[in-house]
């Protein structure tokens, strides 16, 4: 059967409203680049442990060619299945959509009989469509399932999309949220200015995607122009592959931004401000930024390796590893923001994720 937003657990929704920490789930694989079910797992305690308020699973982080090998449903299946058997408290539970209508909303249904909330959509296949036929697209697998918008950077194959089809599919009724991922500030403000103008800041929630300013957008409001008036919008959470490492940290961080905010009336302090800074450079040696984002997945399995949660950084795509001299600035941001780590908390439990 078909999910509606109005079917969604109330607690679930309240958790995105209110903004919460959704790593990318990453693909475990032994050496063989088979699927490693027990390290697969420990992630997913690791991931519930941390904190984080929900998963996403079968995205980009995850790998795109589980599909092809036919590990679509087996994965998310697993995920679902683990962070049910580990913990009772409510999480949203987002399952990544992509490929022409015929296969996302297959996917979506999938996602539905798992259990899922929510669908991200990847436009990456339609990336020369029209914006109706883009529309059209959207309408089509929101009948399935709830929908998270995905403003992907072009870079890794995202369209560009106006501010008009963000105001048109923010109209969408089951729309639940958008990823705002275009490491792009022009192109982020197209999306809240497309939020506003469909009168839907309250209905759809935005997070961050942007690994280039994860802190910022999270700390800052943005205003957009409706009826002469300005509007202010916030990001509520991130939906975030860099989140799949240090996650412990980053559900702290976005704690410390909420009381913050809530405490000083919407001010923050420059410390907690100067820490974009500090975060995006972070990001810039796991996503390998020095090499247009090669090592994007193997740098996050990289840290994860270095944990002890995975046993290697193996892709399903043999291609797919670090960049050259990623594995120097991976060294180079633990030495400088090892502070922002977790790795105490990864040893501490490592064991017991892994039993």
């Amino acid at each position: 059967m078909p999910l509606n937003r109005s079917d969604l657990p109330a607690d679930v929704l309240a958790l995105l409203a209110k903004g919460t920490v959704i790593p990318a789930h990453p693909l475990a694989l032994d050496a063989e680049r088979r699927f490693d079910r027990r390290r697969q797992r420990a992630l997913t305690r690791y991931y519930v442990d941390a904190g984080a308020g929900g998963l996403a699973v079968g995205v980009h982080t995850t790998q795109f060619a589980i599909r092809e090998r036919g590990l679509y449903a087996e994965v998310l299946e697993a995920a679902m299945a683990d962070r049910l058997a580990w913990s009772d408290r409510p999480m949203a539970m987002i399952a990544g959509l992509c490929g022409p209508t015929a296969q996302a909303s297959a996917e979506a249904r999938t996602a539905v009989s798992l259990g899922y909330h929510a669908g991200l959509l990847s436009l990456a296949a339609l990336a020369g469509a029209s914006e109706d036929a883009l529309i059209a697209h959207c309408e089509a697998v929101a009948r399935e399932i709830p929908l998270i918008g995905f403003y992907l950077q072009t870079v890794v194959g995202g369209p560009v999309l106006s501010s008009g089809f963000w105001r048109r599919f923010a109209s969408i009724p089951n729309v639940l949220a958008i990823k705002v991922a275009p490491f792009n500030r022009y192109r982020t403000i197209d999306v809240v200015r497309g939020v506003v103008e469909a009168r839907a800041e309250e209905r759809v929630f935005l997070y961050t995607g942007n690994d280039d300013h994860i802190v910022l957008d999270l700390a800052l409001p943005f205003a957009a122009m409706r009826d002469g008036t300005p509007v202010q919008v916030r990001f509520r959470g991130g939906l975030l592959g860099h989140w799949s490492v240090w996650t412990a940290g980053a559900v702290q961080l976005l704690a410390r931004i909420q009381a913050e905010l809530a405490a000083g009336h919407g001010t923050l302090s420059p410390e907690l401000l100067a820490l974009d800074a500090r975060v995006t450079d972070c990001n810039a040696a796991f996503f390998d930024v020095a090499n247009n984002f090669h090592g994007c997945i193997a740098g996050c399995h990289e840290v994860l390796r270095r944990q002890g949660l995975l046993e290697g950084i193996w892709c399903l795509d043999p291609a797919e590893g670090l960049g050259a001299g990623q594995s120097v600035e991976i060294d180079r941001v633990y030495a400088a923001h090892g502070d922002l780590a977790d790795d105490a908390f990864v040893r501490d439990n490592l064991a017991r994720w892994l039993a």
